[in-house]
């Protein structure tokens, strides 16, 4: 297996404020911790639970129509993505990092679906947050503190 990056977008919440879930990349604040000691199986499996979790809320949400555009747009940002998760993980790093500085959605290549069309870039982003951070925990909640918190 090919070596796993990071998914850090540099918005690290638990070693700066202690949360369970990093604000930023969605990983569990052992997970940021320990992941240096993670061998690649074990990062990819973080990786694609992230991946599916952020990919469900922001696909009832979001439409994204072209991808070179999204792309340009973590590029004139220089936002990190990692090009093997899907492009709605992408489009999450863009709005953590940049979607008080977007005016129009289209431009990134992406539309907002109804019912959520009619809310601002920050209004949306805002409620994307608030659902992928209340998935991860509890996803964490069912998965992991029920057996004591170890760490799979």
């Amino acid at each position: 297996m090919a070596a796993v990056k990071t998914p850090c977008i540099g918005i690290c919440s638990t070693t700066s404020f202690g949360d369970a879930v990093c604000r930023g990349c969605k990983r569990y604040s052992y997970e940021v911790i320990d992941w240096n000691t993670y061998d690649a199986d074990a990062k990819f499996a973080v990786l694609k639970r992230i991946e599916k979790l952020n990919t469900q809320i922001l696909e009832n949400k979001l439409r994204i129509f072209s991808v070179p555009n999204l792309v340009a747009g973590l590029n004139q940002f220089s936002i990190p993505y990692d090009s093997s998760l899907s492009p709605y993980c992408w489009l999450h790093n863009l709005l953590k990092k940049a979607h008080q500085r977007i005016e129009r959605l289209e431009d990134y290549g992406v539309y907002a679906l109804p019912p959520v069309s009619n809310l601002s870039l920050r209004e949306l982003s805002e409620q994307i947050e608030t659902e992928i951070l209340a998935l991860c925990e509890a996803h964490h909640s069912r998965y992991f503190a029920m057996d004591g918190g170890s760490r799979a």
